[in-house]
């Protein structure tokens, strides 16, 4: 599994301001379920101070992006706007002890929560906010040129490797990766600085990308494993995957029926056979 520091764990298992503020005077919605994780940050805002007097968050995405997302309501109450809009993604990234880097796109979707929850908060809307983004890059995931261009600056990040561990750009079909180098050669170049980072044609077809295999995985989980469960009052929630590992929890029936490991064995199978024979399901426990 990946290497998570405690407090991952600890804001994963137990996560600090989750849900909903009545009349919130921001909300900041970013990412989407058919992308994997989605986030939506509520703030109350102190009239005349502008101070963050609560925030409030739900999320759809795996253990880094819940642990992200508390991190963050926790760094942003009692601070004001202003003070609050100077957060990076690496700041919610270091207030958790690190993540691993393969889910850094975590803390930027939190960073961007805060920055779509801040411009709710003044007024300016998503669709002033998308006229500013420039062309599409990854079609895949709707990731545009400015964003992309903002993270690489931000983060001096110099791989399209690194660029998909950050926002998931590249991480489908891959055939935005030479737009993306591009990109990364075009900041470093306004900084003074040539970084050649042109990749060369793979000679075989490349191995299926950490987000690829997610979302494989996921699809297979709702189109052929679910339902079945559903059938029967059960159900399961997918929890972490790293590399050809995956970890699951059973839940409803499925949770306290005495073929639990039978059932894992089934979902196993079937996941081989659909995204990799490789594939090793672990049964995870809440308790």
């Amino acid at each position: 599994m990946w290497d998570y520091t405690d407090k991952v764990k600890e804001y994963f298992m137990h996560p600090k301001n989750v849900g909903v503020i009545e009349n919130a005077d921001a909300v900041g919605e970013v990412g989407s379920l058919t992308c994997g994780d989605a986030l939506k940050l509520m703030l109350k805002v102190e009239d005349g101070t502008e101070k963050i007097l609560d925030a409030r968050f739900q999320t759809f995405g795996c253990g880094s992006a819940i642990a992200s997302s508390s991190a963050l309501t926790e760094m942003i109450i009692g601070k004001s706007v202003k003070e609050a809009e100077k957060i990076t993604n690496q700041d919610i990234a270091d207030y958790l002890g690190g993540l691993p880097k393969e889910k850094m796109h975590c803390s930027v979707m939190g960073r961007e929560a805060l920055e779509a929850a801040i411009a709710n908060y003044r007024g300016i809307y998503l669709k002033q906010l998308e006229e500013d983004e420039g062309p599409l890059v990854c079609q895949c995931f709707g990731i545009h040129e400015k964003f992309i261009e903002k993270i690489v600056t931000e983060n001096s990040l110099k791989t399209v490797e690194e660029v998909t561990n950050y926002t998931k750009a590249g991480g489908g079909c891959q055939s935005c990766h030479p737009a993306i180098e591009d990109i990364i050669e075009k900041v470093w170049k306004e900084k003074g600085k040539y970084l050649h980072v042109k990749e060369e044609a793979p000679k075989h077809k490349p191995a299926m990308t950490n987000i690829q295999r997610i979302a494989l995985i996921t699809e297979t989980i709702d189109k052929e494993i679910r339902p079945t469960l559903v059938q029967d009052g059960g159900d399961l929630e997918l929890i972490d995957v790293d590399g050809n590992e995956v970890f699951i929890a059973l839940r409803r029936q499925c949770a306290a029926c005495t073929s639990a490991a039978y059932t894992t064995e089934r979902i196993e199978e079937k996941l081989r056979e659909m995204v990799s024979p490789n594939i090793v399901v672990h049964l995870h426990s809440d308790s």
